[in-house]
């Protein structure tokens, strides 16, 4: 049986994220720990998987992207941009998904190995340092895009604590008081960021406010019995922030089909910007993810592994009429580091056209 990198790990008595790091060069291990490493794979006669092989050699031509769904405007708009990249560079993809299953998103890593020169993932799970830092560990050519990063591994991602904080400042600066949240999936770390940043907000702006948190799943139809629960209350909140904007369309859907009228009667807002925000009647309020531009600088990341990290991208707020800060479709889009410093905005002001 040949010897893997988890025979090296416990031999060597460290994880297989270190081992990986040892052995491809990389300068955050110790130096003693670097040396056992190496003397350790040289006993065992361990050889790294041909996959784990520098970008440049390009022996396939073709980069895999994994991702947790492949349908919807999100995930779209994310190939989109990595494709655009790729195509520049006159490389193929070979894409996988594992529908938010975690003993999937492991098999499909392992299905690349040997059919790609590096790899891009998206893996929405709090737990980045566990299972996914252990099937990461084979590739030294890898970014993950989104959530938290394994330690080594680049990361390009989102702000979603800002994000969230800077939409809760929006709906209090244009005068809601009681402001409901629909959050994403429970092991969801952009959902669970997103929930933080909600809860800080009215911490922060509302004091003795409670918070109205009710279930989702980032998915259209959770936000639509998201919005039959309020409807089924003596009252309705004045406000609802949905964690994404797919549960914002189906929340305000159900609204809409029960007779509510939105913004007048309860403003909705969402989380991502996908275009059809700003086509729906009314145009959603939403935070700006540039998703194609996310998945664009994953794949240039993933190119050049020497360039410098580039953080957490801050979203930006743009305002349309479902929120109650304008009364037409027209937006204007707000960094989020400035959204808490805008003035309530009147029922006739203009907003500047894109």
């Amino acid at each position: 049986m040949a010897v893997t990198i988890k025979d090296v790990a416990r031999e060597a008595k460290v994880s297989v994220a270190t081992v990986s790091r040892a052995l491809n060069g990389q300068q955050n291990v110790a130096e003693a720990v670097r040396r056992r490493v190496q003397a350790v794979a040289e006993r065992l006669r361990y050889t790294p998987h041909h996959a784990a092989r520098s970008l440049s050699s390009r022996h396939t031509g073709t980069i895999g992207v994994v991702l947790p769904e492949v349908y919807g405007e999100f995930f779209s708009e994310l190939m989109q941009g990595i494709d655009q990249v790729a195509r520049m560079h006159g490389l193929h993809l070979l894409v996988s998904s594992y529908h938010g299953d975690p003993r999937e998103q492991g098999d499909a890593l392992r299905g690349m190995r040997g059919r790609v020169d590096g790899l891009l993932v998206m893996s929405p799970y709090a737990d980045a340092d566990g299972h996914l830092a252990e099937a990461l560990a084979a590739w030294p050519q890898a970014v993950s895009i989104g959530a938290r990063a394994p330690q080594g591994i680049a990361r390009v991602g989102i702000d979603n604590h800002a994000g969230a904080l800077a939409m809760v400042r929006h709906l209090v600066a244009v005068g809601h008081r009681r402001i409901a949240f629909i959050t994403g999936p429970e092991d969801n770390f952009d959902a669970a960021e997103r929930l933080r940043g909600y809860r800080e907000g009215l911490a922060v702006l509302l004091p003795g406010v409670a918070v109205d948190v009710l279930p989702g799943d980032f998915r259209e139809e959770s936000g639509a019995r998201a919005a039959q629960a309020l409807l089924a209350r003596a009252d309705l909140p004045e406000a609802v922030f949905a964690a994404n904007d797919m549960m914002a369309l189906g929340c305000l859907s159900a609204l809409t089909a029960a007779g509510r009228r939105v913004p007048d009667d309860i403003a909705v807002t969402g989380f991502d910007d996908i275009p059809l925000a700003r086509y729906v009647p009314p145009g959603l309020t939403t935070m700006r993810v540039d998703i194609a531009g996310l998945g664009a600088a994953a794949m240039r990341q993933l190119l050049d592994a020497d360039a410098p990290a580039l953080g957490l991208r801050v979203p930006e707020l743009v305002v349309r009429a479902s929120s109650g800060g304008a009364r037409s479709s027209a937006s204007a889009p707000v960094s989020a580091s400035k959204a808490g410093r805008r003035r309530p905005r009147s029922t006739t002001s203009t907003v500047a056209k894109r």
